[in-house]
């Protein structure tokens, strides 16, 4: 990978620490003066959910962004299984194994559900969609996809098109079509956002479900579900670490309460 760090970040491998999957030291986005994100160290344990919270401009998206390098970094490093990926392209981390949902999530409004799930199994196979190979080709991802499918609660709408459901469903396709890729660890940026009280306990049910057997990360307002399913909670702030650990220790800190309070937030 040496070439894909780009300049600036040349390519390092550390030995693998077995409890954390993804770490960042100083990591730092500055934009013309604006320093987004400063100074983060990060350290995610494999096979916990990690929240990623804060107030209303604390720098949140910006460091999901910086994890996978639809920004880079202004300083700081980045290491997934204890490899540098600081500089490394999108698509090379997200076949590492680090995907955030909407990457690779496939969701052609007017397309089924089926044939949606299909086409992000093909885009793992070789990275094309092979719209011109025979039906009895694209049938053989079918047994999978529906699997994925029956795995998220979507076996009864197998056979609509997505611009049919009903937006918590659709959320939970974006999710089997993430899933399809196989991600060893997966990054989720509000994924209970603009949802109902139903459809909010349906995808929290969901991600615990998807967190048995990998890593997760999210970006998460709601703080219901966040206390629900996080392991660890970190709190950004003006772009740096306020507080972390779990959340009956996080939310009893006067920092964190000051700085929701301070901005408007319960």
């Amino acid at each position: 990978m040496g070439g894909e760090a780009g300049a600036g970040f040349p390519s390092q491998v550390r030995p693998v620490t077995s409890d954390v999957i993804l770490e960042t030291e100083g990591l730092t986005k500055e934009f013309r003066g604006f320093v987004a994100v400063r100074n983060v160290d990060l350290r995610v344990r494999r096979g916990t959910i990690h929240a990623l919270i804060g107030p209303n401009g604390a720098g949140k998206t910006t460091c999901f962004n910086l994890l996978t390098h639809f920004l880079t970094p202004t300083a700081g490093r980045i290491r997934f299984n204890g490899r540098d990926i600081t500089g490394s392209r999108p698509a090379t981390i997200a076949r590492m194994g680090l995907v955030r949902s909407f990457q690779i999530s496939a969701v052609f409004p007017h397309l089924t559900v089926l044939e949606n799930v299909r086409i992000a199994l093909q885009r793992r196979r070789g990275g094309s969609f092979d719209f011109w190979r025979s039906k009895s080709v694209l049938d053989a991802f079918n047994e999978r996809a529906m699997s994925l499918i029956t795995d998220v609660g979507l076996a009864a709408f197998a056979h609509l098109t997505a611009v049919e459901l009903p937006y918590g469903r659709k959320r939970a396709l974006e999710i089997a079509t993430t899933l399809a890729l196989d991600p060893e660890m997966l990054l989720l940026d509000e994924p209970t956002a603009g949802m109902g009280h139903e459809d909010i306990e349906r995808i929290a049910a969901l991600i615990r479900t998807v967190a048995r057997d990998r890593t997760v990360l999210m970006v998460e307002h709601n703080m219901s579900v966040v206390a629900d399913l996080s392991d660890t909670i970190t709190v950004l702030a003006r772009g740096e670490v306020l507080a972390e650990g779990p959340y009956e220790t996080v939310s009893k800190n006067p920092l964190v309460v000051e700085a929701y309070v301070g901005t408007g937030h319960a």
